[in-house]
Formats: structure tokens, sequence, C-alpha cells
């Protein structure tokens, strides 16, 4: 996100990888600290604040993705004619996203003595926690492409409050669901340590893949400017695309909290609220 900050100083590659580490690493470790001591109304918060924070200090490094996910909606950005990673940046991304949240596995494993397993909540089945991990990934994608990559959101200082506080929305609704993973990173990582949820592994992270596609979509579609379309004013397509997409996330957060009796769902609804003005 380096048009974001202002930069045109380019950290090196081996940098830039160490950086993707690190921040993995703490979001994974964060998450699975919070999961396992058990902190149900400020783990979401927590976990948004640590995103948020290893953005501001390593976005100017790497980028700050931090997600599978989001790696692969910034390549196919590109793919699609606009700003993003190449595919070679992006899979070395991926891998060592990878290998940041399996060696955060390890690590809480080794400070608690107890592994998180990611699976569907109780009562609730597969096909309802996969397609939060869908909707949510989506979201966090798609901020992440308006905020941080968007000419017309460049440079910004909100960047990391939006993309950070996606998590917030998304835990607290989705999380009752599915558990809340919304990066592939997660996935793997919480689920290396016990093979005996390997389809949630695989489902969620197929889940989370799809969620990017359709954000890069999406951002084609509202910002066409980006993608070398000449246009004055947003057109009636892309407005009417946004008033949709901003709306259903609302929704969907709202329904989620409430059904779930979430323990914050007014700040969840919120956070939603908030990530997708910005974005949008």
């Amino acid at each position: 996100f380096l048009s974001v900050l202002g930069m045109t100083v380019e950290s090196a590659l081996p940098v830039k990888l160490l950086a993707e580490f690190v921040g993995t690493f703490a979001l994974v470790f964060t998450i699975g600290c919070n999961v396992i001591a058990g902190s149900p109304v400020w783990g979401a918060v927590s976990i948004g604040c640590v995103l948020m924070v290893f953005i501001y200090a390593l976005g100017g490094v790497s980028g700050g993705n931090f997600n599978p996910a989001v790696s692969l909606a910034l390549t196919l950005s590109k793919v699609l004619g606009g700003p993003g990673l190449d595919s070679v940046t992006m899979f070395l991304y991926i891998v060592v996203q990878v290998l940041g949240g399996v060696a955060a596995a390890l690590s809480f494993k080794g400070l608690f003595g107890e592994s998180v397993v990611l699976q569907p909540q109780e009562s609730f089945e597969m096909i309802s926690a996969v397609l939060c991990e869908v909707f949510y990934t989506f979201m966090l994608c798609f901020v992440v492409l308006n905020v941080a990559v968007a000419k017309e959101n460049s440079p910004n200082k909100f960047y990391g409050l939006a993309i950070g506080f996606v998590i917030v929305a998304a835990a607290y609704g989705a999380g009752a669901v599915s558990g809340g993973s919304f990066n592939p990173a997660v996935s793997i990582g919480l689920n290396s340590r016990s093979m005996q949820r390997i389809d949630c592994m695989l489902n969620y992270t197929i889940a989370e893949f799809v969620g990017a596609v359709l954000a890069a979509v999406f951002f084609r579609v509202v910002r066409p400017e980006d993608f070398g379309v000449e246009q004055r004013e947003p057109s009636v397509l892309s407005q009417l695309v946004s008033e949709f997409l901003g709306t259903f996330m609302l929704v969907l957060t709202v329904g989620l909290n409430v059904l779930g009796h979430s323990a914050a769902g007014a700040f969840s609804i919120a956070a939603s609220l908030m990530s997708m003005i910005y974005a949008l």
C-alpha cells in the first residue's frame, strides 16, 4: 500500500517477506491466545487492533497483506488491468503467510499447552460456515482494495482503521457461525495442529479464496477509473453496486449479531458501517 503512504522507495523482496511473516504470525498468535483464554467480549477488538497496528507498522514495507486471500485479490486486480501484486510476489507472500500462521499455532500451543480447532460452531452446518467465510473474506478484501489501492482514496490515514475494523464487524457476527477465520493463513495455521478437521481447513480456505475473487471483480465494477476507464464521475452502475454491497454487508452483520446474541452487537454493526463507508 505504498501509494497510500505516499512512499516511492520499495523494500527489497526478502524484507517484504519477513514483514509478511511477522505480521501474519502476530495476527494468528493473537487469535489463538484470545480463543484459548476465552475472551468473548474483547477478543474481536484485540484481533482487529493487532491487524490494524501491524498494517500501519509494516504497510510501508510489504503492503501489509498478512492474508493469502488479500494477496490473491491484489493479484487478480492487476490481472484485470488495475493496481495490485504480480503473481510471483503473491505466491511468495502466500508461502510466508502460511508459514507465519503455522509458526504462531506452534507458539501458542507451547505457551498454553492447547490447540485451537477451527470448525463450524455448535448447531451450524458446514454450508453456513462456508458462506460466512465467503461473505466476510469478500468484505475484508474489498475494503483493502478500496481504501489501500484505489486511486481516489490515495493517500489517506484511515486505511488501517477501516481494514482492522472489518474484523470487529465480522468476528462478533459470523464468528458465532464459522469461528471467524476470513484468512487462509488462519484456517491452515490453526488446524495444522489437528488433522481431525482437515475438511474444515480445506473448505474454509477455498471459501476465503472465493471471497477474494469476488472482491477483485466487484472492485473492477465500482472503481473502473483504476482500470483505465476514463470518467468524470462515478457511473450509475458503480453507484448502484456500491449501495447494494454496502447495504448487504450492513444488514447481514445486523442479522448475524441479533440471531447470534452477540456480546457486542452494536459495536460490530457500527464497525461494518464504518468500514464500508470508508471503502465506498
